[in-house]
C-alpha cells in the first residue's frame, strides 16, 4: 500500500512560507519522499498501517492551502507511466518486505 500526499499551500507571505517549510519537514519526518513538487509518497506494509501514516497527515495540515490524500496499492502504483520529456522512467519499486516466522 502507499500514501500519497498531494498538496498546493500558499508562500505570499513570510508565515505562509514558514507553514509549508513546517509541513514539508513533518511528513518528510514520517517517512515521505518527494516524488515530485509538492507530491510526496510513503510505502506501508498494510491498509492499517497507511490508516496511521493518513491521520498524521491530518493532525499536522496547515490552516491555509488544499491538501489531498489517497492510498493505492502496490499494483496499481505500478501501472504509474512516467515520463521525464519524451523519455521513459522507470517507477519507483515497493521496498522488500521481510517475513518473520
Amino acid at each position: 500500500m502507499w500514501v500519497l500526499v498531494f498538496f498546493d499551500l500558499p508562500t505570499e507571505t513570510k508565515k505562509d512560507r514558514k507553514n509549508y517549510a513546517q509541513f514539508r519537514k513533518k511528513i518528510l519526518a514520517d517517512g515521505f519522499q518527494m516524488f515530485q513538487f509538492s507530491m510526496y509518497i510513503r510505502h506501508c506494509s498494510s491498509r492499517e498501517n497507511a490508516d496511521v501514516h493518513t491521520k498524521r497527515v491530518k493532525k499536522i495540515l496547515p490552516a491555509k492551502g488544499h491538501i489531498g490524500i489517497m492510498c493505492v496499492t502496490d499494483k496499481q502504483l505500478g501501472m504509474m507511466e512516467v515520463f521525464y520529456g519524451k523519455e521513459v522512467s522507470v517507477v519507483i519499486p515497493p521496498p522488500q518486505q521481510l517475513e518473520l516466522f
